[in-house]
């Protein structure tokens, strides 16, 4: 029952996270509509049991990654004054009425007795589970480590190759 729950919860506001982003004039709004919607995403991967894929959603997608785009949306230039008056006349009562039926629903959750944030039966292997930060760690440096190696050694080559053509013109531009 609490995954159906948290599934049409987070669902619906995935969407209207989504098509906030799409749909939103102000580009500030857009990206903040994004945030709602890797939020969302996060959420499900908490319900699934992908803890450590649920916590880089929010720490490096929904953090880092949309502060850095918040921050060039506003150096870009937001500079025309909002419109501050009510277009839609129903919309606050229409919140009030939705935020007092999302506090029932978690007020029914949190009393109810069949409650439990993780569902599923427990692996008492003694293995780290499918997911966690462990495995994932133990995965990636026994299996993967050569190719997990490479991989950042691609990324400091383009980085050294993205600076050295960054100031090759100003070289070119030096000697003439």
């Amino acid at each position: 029952m609490t995954e159906l729950v948290l599934f049409f919860l987070f669902g619906s506001l995935a969407i209207v996270g989504a098509l906030s982003v799409v749909f939103a004039k102000n580009p500030v709004r857009s990206a903040m509509g994004l945030i709602m919607t890797m939020l969302s995403l996060a959420v499900f991967y908490v319900v699934q049991s992908a803890y450590f894929v649920a916590a880089v959603q929010v720490i490096v997608y929904a953090g880092a990654v949309m502060t850095l785009f918040l921050f060039v949306i506003m150096l870009i230039g937001v500079d025309r004054s909002e419109d501050l008056r009510e277009n839609i006349p129903w919309q606050r009562p229409v919140m009030y009425v939705l935020g007092l039926i999302v506090l029932g629903v978690v007020v029914v959750l949190l009393v109810g007795k069949d409650w439990a944030w993780v569902t599923g039966i427990a692996d008492l292997s003694g293995a780290a589970p499918v997911g966690s930060a462990e495995a994932i760690g133990e995965g990636l440096f026994t299996d993967w480590v050569l190719p997990f190696e490479a991989t950042s050694l691609l990324l400091i080559v383009g980085a050294v190759g993205a600076i050295a053509l960054a100031h090759f013109p100003a070289t070119r531009r030096e000697r003439e």
